[in-house]
């Protein structure tokens, strides 16, 4: 087979990544085989009895074995480090809302913490790049409610302890910026801000109808499945229309007291422009997947929403 550090060519990268998993897998084998045969070697020579003869026999094959498993390893840990520089990790765009007044209650809005929050360290902690974009570039607005002490979870927590995270948040792209292309997925976290602006935003349109034509991930949690009412397939039709959803429901927006003071019902549009909505009760995690069209229902559903997106990701 030669020298498995070279790589082959023509390997997929889809080949690659699964590749690097089984080598992954047979050098944590390798390392645990090494280490046990180790301490038996030790063992042979530190024993005092007649039979030291045949210990130390042992221990010198274990030696040999030792020897070779390490050549093992070696070449496993070079092929490795070329896959791993091969492997170009997926890349991830989430975009946020910067909308920040909440219709005429002189409330503040803008995008739910936890929405965003739990979603990220998904992406990141499977080793995906992320890309954080608005509409308007810069810091986009947080929901002050999201950030009350009652809303906390482990990923917001997290994110608020994590000065590099929140730097990168600080610093959004602007979405006019951005060519679709470069991207592998689009996920759009909620709060109540996306309703005003990424419903009617250009760039928004044009990025969620170039990745949906492309068959890339689209998703969306919470209010987020608005940024979808506006989008059209190459047909005209409503992308929507005929798919499976689900977003935040009317029922919690009564719950949440907002319902006369929203532009429009999130469940109420999506039924309107032919989406096959389906929900869960008030609050509970529901997730929906239609093709590469990825929606959640509510700040629970944020988690298993990115988690759909990996797994459509792993799949292409």
């Amino acid at each position: 087979m030669g020298d498995p550090s070279q790589r082959e060519p023509n390997v997929s990268d889809a080949e690659t990544r699964d590749e690097l998993q089984n080598l992954l897998k047979k050098r944590d084998e390798l390392r645990a085989r090494l280490a046990a045969i180790r301490r038996d070697y030790r063992g042979g020579l530190e024993r005092d009895s007649e039979e030291q003869a045949v210990q130390l026999e042992n221990a010198e094959v274990l030696a040999e074995i030792a020897r070779v498993s390490t050549e093992e390893l070696e070449k496993l840990e070079r092929r490795i480090a070329v896959l791993q520089r091969d492997v170009k990790p997926p890349h991830v765009l989430m975009v946020l809302t910067s909308h920040a007044e909440l219709g005429n209650t002189g409330r503040k809005t803008g995008f739910w913490l936890e929405e965003f929050a739990a979603p990220y360290y998904v992406f990141i902690d499977a080793g995906v790049e992320v890309t954080l974009a608005s509409p308007a570039g810069g810091e986009p607005p947080l929901d002050p409610t999201s950030s009350e002490p009652d809303h906390q979870t482990d990923a917001t927590r997290r994110f608020l302890a994590d000065e590099a995270a929140r730097k990168q948040l600080a610093a959004t792209r602007k979405l006019a910026e951005l060519d679709p292309s470069a991207f592998d997925a689009v996920f759009y976290p909620g709060g109540h801000g996306p309703l005003w602006d990424l419903t009617e935003d250009a760039h928004s349109l044009v990025l969620i109808g170039a990745m949906a034509e492309a068959d890339k991930p689209v998703a969306a949690v919470c209010h987020g499945p608005a940024v979808l009412t506006g989008v059209q397939r190459s047909d005209g039709t409503p992308l929507v229309e005929g798919r499976r959803v689900t977003g935040f429901t009317n029922s919690e927006e009564a719950a949440v007291g907002l319902t006369e003071h929203v532009p429009f019902l999130l469940e109420d549009r999506l039924k309107a422009l032919g989406g096959s909505f389906s929900r869960a009760d008030d609050w509970a995690a529901h997730v929906e997947v239609d093709g590469s069209l990825v929606t959640g229902q509510n700040p629970a559903s944020s988690v298993p929403a990115a988690e759909a997106v990996l797994s459509l990701l792993r799949a292409q």
